[in-house]
């Protein structure tokens, strides 16, 4: 089985452990992206769709992922499920505006979900869940001193 934090014989040199932002809202995903990239120093892969997420993750040497839980085609509890089904181990932090408790949705069943952040947020806040579950990403800065930066 193919894993996200390896090439694949022959391909290009692996890249540096990387974020997978997925929200059905590109202009959200495109500043949360290059605050998140900027601000943390690896890269991020920014996509609208959970489909063509899911068909890129191979792709990538990944080593977290955040995903919005409310897109057309498939919530974020089912993209966790998938994921989860073919790379365990790969924390996933969700981002929603949605309330999500194991009473009402399929959380205990998830492992890999690590941590819920709810909309609006700063983009910090999302930074130190980011390396609170992720060992290997970079320290979220400081905060700002102004609450420009809310998402």
């Amino acid at each position: 089985m193919p894993h996200p934090d390896r090439d694949s014989p022959g391909s290009a040199p692996q890249e540096a452990p990387s974020v997978l932002l997925l929200d059905d809202e590109p202009a959200y995903i495109d500043l949360l992206g290059q605050l998140l990239a900027t601000h943390l120093a690896c890269p991020v892969h920014c996509y609208a769709h959970p489909a063509e997420a899911l068909q890129n993750l191979a792709r990538h040497n990944l080593g977290l992922i955040v995903t919005d839980y409310h897109m057309p085609g498939m919530n974020g509890f089912e993209f966790i499920a998938e994921v989860q089904r073919r790379y365990p181990g790969l924390p996933v932090i969700m981002i929603t505006a949605h309330e999500v408790h194991g009473s009402r949705h399929p959380v205990a069943g998830l492992p890999a979900l690590k941590a819920v952040v709810r909309k609006p947020f700063r983009w910090a806040t999302l930074a130190e869940q980011i390396a609170l579950h992720w060992r290997r990403a970079p320290a979220p800065p400081a905060p700002a001193a102004t609450g420009s930066d809310g998402i």
